[in-house]
């Protein structure tokens, strides 16, 4: 199977022990959600985090300015673009945090801090598994409703949104996490795709020119040649490597087709739930995605009702999730007997991952008595 990554800066990871760590299939070992001092407990906080839907800004160039960008591609799966989680650590003081959650997880060198910061500014090595079954398995999106639970970085739901889905909604615990992550993610790959599609055309043009597109052809170099230093010296940069462009320039958003099939919402799942709850025509998934979300066993209850609730009569929950989360009391086991006790839905399991820490994927789907 294929797995690469294309970084534009070199990107390490701290493992359990402080070292830098890579597999040696290039694939990076990310560490456990660890549990620094007495930040971190199995209860929730007393207060919740209201849900707020986040829509893009009208001018989203601003959220791309200065990125450095990282490509990771697995197998056949199409590319898939995300801000670079070391350079975004580096340039936390620079960013709108209404939360201080950049400025408190640095202070702590926490990755989570419970009822505070879920964890979502990582990509956590659960959500690699999950993308590499969902290529080996062949799983289809065309025209399904997606949900990415717990979304951080979002590559789960941009997966399906640059498959044809029709519909992808993302949510995580935290506003920072949407504002300063996700959206920009998701920006950035509808607009990579948009300039891809475009060379594509130009390329099939070439291919079938006649006397009309040879003239047509001569008009563009022109225009090409009427272009300023600044515009050629951008487009080559993005030719050096295949890579998206680190100060890329975003289009108007009526140019983003896919990005208007995407929501955004932040909040817990209590009142994320909530707030969809209240539209005429709630969503109903087909698919629902959920990466490294069980290590709280305080959350189950939450999320439990969530996936009840949302899921489609015959749509599947897609987890991907550690055998157990030291420090913190979480993990399949434990989640895989909530879930027996509730009685809604059967669990399979679909690949047990042997690397590092033991990790699991599994697919959850309705029992045939419980389609509500």
């Amino acid at each position: 199977m294929s797995f690469s990554f294309n970084f534009d800066v070199q990107l390490t990871t701290k493992g359990q022990q402080g070292e830098e760590s890579k597999s040696q299939t290039g694939k990076q070992d990310y560490a456990v959600k660890p549990v620094p001092g007495n930040n971190n407990t199995t209860t929730p906080a007393e207060t919740v985090k209201a849900a707020v839907e986040h829509h893009p800004p009208a001018e989203p160039h601003f959220l791309l300015n200065d990125a450095v960008c990282e490509t990771v591609t697995i197998g056949t799966l199409p590319p898939l673009h995300f801000l670079n989680e070391s350079v975004f650590e580096r340039t936390a003081s620079e960013r709108d945090d209404d939360e201080r959650i950049l400025s408190r997880t640095a202070a702590q060198s926490s990755d989570l801090i419970s009822g505070v910061y879920e964890g979502g500014l990582k990509v956590w090595e659960c959500t690699y598994d999950l993308l590499e079954l969902l290529e080996r398995e062949g799983e289809t999106f065309g025209g399904k409703m997606v949900l990415d639970l717990g979304c951080g970085a979002g590559l789960l739901g941009l997966l399906a949104l640059k498959s044809g889905a029709s519909q992808v909604h993302f949510q995580d615990y935290n506003s920072t996490v949407i504002e300063q992550l996700t959206l920009p993610n998701a920006l950035l790959n509808c607009q990579v795709e948009g300039e891809e599609e475009e060379v594509n055309g130009k390329k099939r043009g070439l291919q079938e020119e006649d006397d009309e597109t040879i003239i047509e052809e001569d008009k563009m170099k022109k225009d090409e040649e009427a272009k300023s230093d600044e515009e050629k010296n951008e487009q080559k940069k993005e030719g050096e490597d295949g890579s998206p462009s680190p100060k890329r320039q975003a289009l108007d958003l009526s140019q983003h087709s896919k990005l208007t099939c995407c929501r955004f919402f932040s909040g817990d799942w209590t009142t994320f739930l909530a707030l969809v709850l209240k539209e005429d025509l709630f969503p109903k998934y087909d698919i629902i995605f959920t990466s490294e979300t069980i290590y709280n066993t305080a959350y189950y209850s939450a999320l439990h009702d969530t996936l009840h609730r949302l899921l489609a009569p015959r749509g599947v929950v897609y987890l991907a999730t550690k055998a157990h989360y030291f420090g913190v009391g979480g993990g399949l086991h434990l989640f895989e007997q909530f879930i027996e006790d509730k009685g809604v839905f059967d669990m399979e399991k679909l690949w047990d991952v042997d690397q590092g820490l033991q990790r699991h994927v599994v697919a959850m789907h309705f029992k045939t008595t419980n389609k509500s």
